[in-house]
């Protein structure tokens, strides 16, 4: 019986190449496609499939609200993670919402097969030198030590702060996430005090300062 796959991702491209290498493959089968979680969600729940490959930067949403979506309502679903980012940050914030994979874009095409077996066994999948990565952020984690840096930031306080990083004004932000201006100031506000910034332009260049450093480690 064949794996069913289904795709979240914004980028067509992404889409496309997923579904020609799934299409290649004997044991598993494309169930569908989207581009933002609202219909993404909506179409798993109405037909689930056994894995979903969700991108953490979707359309109007965000990759890491679908992965909690998923483990509440259907937790026979796997979810892997495809991201851009190569980066230990995220891997645990999507490991932590639900999803049982996490593989960078610029990885192997068989790496993506690969981490699509290991989760229908029941395993969590991640390149080996990710994995090293988590387990020595956990064993050398020291409680209360995280105060004023970026990981204390909620996961939708991280989604503004990333977006602010990449040069989008507050009505852009509050556009692409399908929520109020006055929403987006609040959860400004809130990074504002989290990270110790006295005002909007410091969030600003602490934003863009940040997603350049996660860019280029």
């Amino acid at each position: 019986m064949s794996t069913r796959i289904f795709i979240a991702d914004d980028h067509p491209l992404v889409r496309e190449w997923l579904s020609a290498l799934l299409r290649q493959q004997p044991d598993l089968t494309l169930a569908g496609e989207a581009n933002d979680a609202a219909t993404a969600l909506a179409a798993m729940l109405a037909d689930p499939p056994d894995v979903a490959i969700v991108d953490l930067s979707l359309k109007n949403s965000s990759g890491l609200d679908l992965i909690k979506d998923l483990a509440e309502h259907l937790p026979g679903t796997q979810a892997i993670v495809l991201s851009m980012h190569d980066e230990v940050f995220y891997a645990e914030r999507a490991l932590r919402a639900g999803a049982r994979g996490y593989v960078a874009k610029q990885e192997a095409t068989e790496r993506i097969l690969e981490a699509i077996r290991t989760v229908q066994t029941g395993r969590i999948f991640a390149s080996p030198g990710l994995l090293a990565q988590l387990a020595e952020r956990m064993v050398g984690r020291v409680p209360g030590a995280t105060g004023g840096t970026v990981e204390t930031l909620s996961d939708r306080e991280l989604d503004v702060f990333r977006r602010l990083g990449r040069g989008q004004t507050t009505r852009q932000v509050a556009g692409d996430l399908g929520i109020s201006i006055k929403t987006v100031q609040a959860y400004c506000a809130r990074i504002k005090e989290k990270l110790s910034l006295a005002n909007g332009a410091e969030l600003v260049r602490e934003a863009v300062r940040w997603t350049e450093q996660q860019a280029h480690p």
